[in-house]
């Protein structure tokens, strides 16, 4: 099956060729960035138009994990990055559990209060010295990744959010950044079964998966994304039967398979479901591209129809809950604490 489209569009508005690409069969998706909001009102707007422009909808993401990664803030709580959660529980292991649950409930609850349905979120990797990373990481150890993604996916899911865990098998040990150049990880496979063992113990849980695109000579010589190695590793050694999301198709880290069209291919050989295209220009090339043969599957809808959110209440109606606004206060006073 031709893994379905994720695309990103260029601003505050649909434009008329964005709406002719987003009812392109190959299209099943849609990635929303910072350029694409203004104010809570105006991504109301915007999402209410993606829904209506097919049956089934379109799948709408963004990236929302907090600190530096967090597209959506105006109007949003500020939200920590995960290394803060992961630095109490160091020291107080239950407060930061509850931390992470926290920062899952709040996080999805207002992403789905707009009108969005998944947030590519969370961040599985460990802590070992990525530039990219960094503090996007809860922690250096596994078994606290374990712990603390665990109540996090589980204030996603409470709130009515699916999830998407990132970077299979691991990004975290490698400093360069896949965003702007070929990344190459020569650990041994007894090093990289440590960064396995959050995908392992939480496999259940997690309803969609992003591989990275770093290449792990041990196994491939193509990126995770576009390796059949790897991914069915994940499928028949992991048991791992949901979503699989390849990283966006534009960055560097991709690079070595050729134009779009040639990594929307590797990325489909390889067994991923859905391929990120942030890149309006690119997305509209690629759709250029395909030929007859290679146009979208209805039963992708059906595999996108399972990362659909689903609030569990309005958001207006968890504001007036005191707990829920001191959830969110306690975020904002975390993520104005300095990590030092």
């Amino acid at each position: 099956m031709s893994a379905g489209l994720i695309v990103g569009i260029s601003g505050l508005e649909l434009t008329t060729i964005e709406r002719e690409m987003l009812v392109h069969p190959a299209v099943a998706g849609v990635i929303l960035f910072s350029r694409n909001y203004r104010s809570p009102g105006q991504l109301t707007e915007l999402c209410d138009a993606l829904r209506a422009l097919k049956d089934p909808r379109l799948l709408i993401t963004v990236d929302q994990e907090g600190g530096r990664v967090q597209r959506l803030r105006d109007g949003f709580t500020a939200l920590p990055p995960l290394a803060k959660i992961g630095r109490w529980y160091c020291t107080h292991p239950d407060r930061a559990r509850d931390l992470a649950y926290r920062h899952g409930r709040i996080m999805a609850a207002e992403v789905l209060g707009h009108g969005i349905d998944l947030s590519l979120a969370p961040v599985l990797d460990l802590a070992r010295g990525s530039e990219v990373i960094g503090d996007r990481a809860f922690s250096d150890s596994p078994e606290a990744v374990v712990e603390l993604a665990g109540h996090y996916i589980a204030g996603m899911r409470d709130a009515g959010m699916k999830n998407c865990a990132k970077h299979f098998p691991g990004h975290g040990s490698v400093i360069a950044d896949s965003h702007l150049e070929i990344v190459t990880d020569t650990r041994p496979m007894s090093d990289i079964e440590q960064d396995l063992v959050p995908y392992r113990a939480l496999s259940g849980q997690i309803d969609a998966i992003m591989p990275a695109h770093v290449i792990y000579p041990v196994i491939d010589s193509r990126p995770a994304g576009f390796s059949a190695a790897w991914i069915d590793m994940l499928r028949e050694q992991i048991g791992f039967a949901g979503v699989i999301i390849s990283d966006d198709l534009d960055m560097a880290g991709a690079g070595g398979a050729g134009d779009v069209h040639a990594r929307w291919q590797a990325a489909s050989r390889a067994g991923c479901d859905l391929a990120l295209v942030c890149r309006p220009e690119s997305a509209l090339e690629l759709i250029g591209q395909l030929r007859a043969d290679e146009l979208q599957a209805p039963d992708i809808m059906q595999v996108v129809a399972r990362l659909y959110g689903r609030a569990a209440f309005t958001l207006a109606e968890q504001q007036q809950v005191p707990e829920f606004r001191a959830w969110k206060k306690s975020l904002e006073q975390l993520a104005g604490e300095s990590i030092d």
